[in-house]
């Protein structure tokens, strides 16, 4: 068996997961080389100035329907079981898994052995097995790399092997369709099958994170992070489409990562080492620091257009999908942190995209506020970020991420809230969503002026304006911010229609109440009367 193009790798082998008779095996090779294997392999094209240009077929977004986590006894009490996590039963997982594997037999895979976790006390060793040179590089991208001398010595304590070309059956396998996402807590595995999107990866490691770190009293966290001058910490929660990775990377503070971190005694770390940004209509003016890393050799933009004459890319072509995605490592950011760790943050920001518009652009939340709001997590599911959504629509998403929360939503709550009230941490709910009206009728929150309420948040430019509660919503809502019109911090002051501004709140109110019902007997009265109307 050939192994090219190699440097040193584990002692540990591919037998030890049951993967056998392959045709070469390509561990952990540089970018240069595995740009070369993918193009070798017609998986993409080079753009002009050198991203690789690449197409995820069929799947342009995650596909949550076809996820499932294995029932196996030792961890079956601790999944929070239901629509985010189904059961998969223990047998079926492992006749897929052997029929996985004779798949790959003949076949060429690459292996990348990387690191999940800044902070080395709470980093995971993770190996990952593709079948796409390209996948293979997106991993080398996202993650941290393993030095020579780690390399050789890496024991893996997660194992993702990623085959788009193998896809189940759906009688036999009882999934719900061809493709399929299995997370085997008790084996640390993951099986990805039939899907070409490279974020499942991302995700099904960030699932793996969520399970194992409130273990030991770690919070694993769905949000950005940054550094300002004065060694202040921020974190911005929020689902893909709210502008996490936008915010966060500002020229004025460091960027600590853009989508996982984790929050533990010694203070916030990134899971990852690189971004994952959508650059659909990105502009250069507006969110500077992510277009130049469109230009950037190393990049992978997935399912952009492209001149295949001139090699030049389309940032605003959206005929393939609006969920058009740059992965790049975050050295690209040119102030991002080098070593992926902060303090124990100072503020923590919520983002919403509110679709019905009716939410204050910025507002100071009280602990309990913060509480309610992290276990609501409101916002509108962008189009094209999973199948089958081609416009915003209103959701909400315990923790701002159900999709990859393992454990019951009180565990992540009951960790957040000891830690806002041991580091006395400021909190905020930003609305990036509509103004003026709801989807249709109203527009988006100007980048700049949602820029500018973060920074006065973060600078602490708020803390001697006055505040009006929202009589809905019960939100401290700034009466004056730096930098933007006072009309529009006022959402009702933007509507034409106010009785139709009143109607949709009230609406809008409706359901933050009827959501909430599954939590109330889990939380304090004080968090229960941060509901909108109490």
């Amino acid at each position: 068996m050939a192994e090219v193009n190699s440097i040193p790798k584990s002692s540990i082998g591919l037998d030890t997961v049951g993967l056998k008779n392959l045709k070469s095996e390509f561990w952990n090779l540089s970018t240069p080389a595995l740009y070369e294997e993918a193009l070798k392999r017609n998986e993409g094209v080079v753009s002009h100035l050198g991203p690789l240009v690449v197409r995820t077929g069929q799947f342009t977004g995650r596909s949550p329907n076809d996820k499932f986590v294995v029932e196996e006894k030792t961890n079956k009490d601790k999944i929070w079981w239901g629509k985010v996590n189904r059961p998969y039963k223990e047998d079926k997982f492992e006749e897929l898994e052997r029929r996985m594997s004779s798949y790959l037999q003949g076949k060429d895979v690459f292996v990348q052995d990387c690191w999940c976790g800044a902070d080395p006390e709470y980093r995971m060793p993770v190996r990952i097995i593709t079948q796409y040179a390209w996948h293979n590089l997106f991993i080398r991208n996202m993650f941290i790399q393993a030095n020579p001398e780690e390399l050789e010595n890496f024991e893996p304590e997660f194992v993702v092997i990623d085959c788009p070309g193998f896809h189940a059956n759906q009688e036999v396998d009882e999934t719900n369709s061809d493709i399929f996402i299995l997370v085997n807590f008790e084996k640390k595995k993951v099986l990805i099958g039939g899907t070409e999107y490279a974020g499942e990866m991302k995700k099904s490691v960030f699932s793996a994170m969520n399970f194992f770190l409130p273990l030991k009293n770690v919070m694993p966290m769905h949000c950005s992070a940054n550094i300002g001058p004065k060694g202040d910490t921020a974190i911005f929660f929020g689902l893909s489409g709210t502008g996490k990775t936008t915010l966060s990377a500002d020229a004025s503070r460091t960027l600590i990562g853009d989508d996982e971190h984790g929050w533990s005694n010694n203070g916030v770390f990134n899971f990852e080492g690189g971004c994952y940004a959508k650059v659909i209509k990105l502009s250069p003016e507006a969110e500077p620091e992510i277009y130049d890393t469109t230009r950037r050799f190393g990049t992978i933009l997935e399912n952009v257009g492209i001149d295949m004459t001139t090699r030049r890319v389309d940032l605003d072509d959206g005929s393939l999908t609006e969920n058009t995605r740059a992965a790049y490592p975050i050295s690209h950011i040119p102030n991002a942190s080098r070593d992926g760790k902060g303090g124990h943050p100072e503020n923590i920001i919520f983002l919403t995209a509110d679709a019905f518009g009716v939410l204050p652009p910025v507002s100071r939340l009280t602990p309990e506020q913060a509480m309610y709001h992290f276990l609501s997590g409101y916002t509108a599911k962008v189009a094209g970020t999973e199948r089958g959504v081609t416009e915003p629509q209103a959701t909400f998403s315990t923790c701002f991420g159900a999709p990859f929360m393992t454990q019951h939503p009180n565990v992540y709550a009951e960790l957040l809230g000891e830690k806002i009230a041991r580091h006395e941490v400021k909190c905020w709910l930003v609305n990036t969503g509509w103004t003026g009206g709801p989807y249709g009728v109203g527009h988006r929150m100007k980048i700049a002026y949602t820029r500018a309420m973060v920074n006065a948040a973060l600078d602490g430019d708020l803390e001697n304006v006055s505040y009006e509660t929202d009589p809905i919503f019960g939100l401290e809502v700034p009466q004056t911010c730096p930098n933007v019109p006072e009309e529009v911090l006022n959402p009702k002051n933007t509507w034409k229609d106010k009785a139709a501004y009143d109607d949709q709140a009230k609406k809008l109110a409706t359901m933050f109440n009827e959501n909430f019902k599954q939590f109330e007997e889990q939380v304090s009265e004080a968090v229960r009367k941060s509901a909108p109307g109490a």
